[in-house]
């Protein structure tokens, strides 16, 4: 049974999950961000450091908060998917979101 396998191992990484939450809410904090994909403030902040280093996406301040803008043109790593543009993957988990 599918449910049986949960905790076990998932679909997506750690990268992923962070890149949907930002696509979601351009403007949510680190704590939130770690809180969402259920992981430390210090690995969320290491995942946006490797997003960011990669170029899918740019950090820009406003005051005192974060705002994050993402580069949707680049495409996904693995060589399976190299021609898998950003942006299809947030789109197929933000398309029913009503932000985007």
């Amino acid at each position: 049974m599918v449910n049986e396998q949960t905790g076990k191992w998932s679909f997506l990484t750690g990268y992923a999950r962070v890149l949907i939450v930002v696509a979601r809410d351009p403007a949510i904090r680190l704590c939130d961000i770690a809180a969402a994909c259920h992981i430390t403030e210090r690995t969320a902040q290491n995942i946006v450091t490797g997003l960011e280093q990669a170029g899918y996406l740019r950090r820009e301040r406003a005051g005192r908060r974060t705002r994050y803008i993402l580069c949707l043109d680049g495409t996904l790593r693995h060589p399976t998917e190299a021609h898998v543009p950003v942006r299809a993957l947030l789109e197929l988990f933000t398309r029913h979101d009503g932000k985007r």
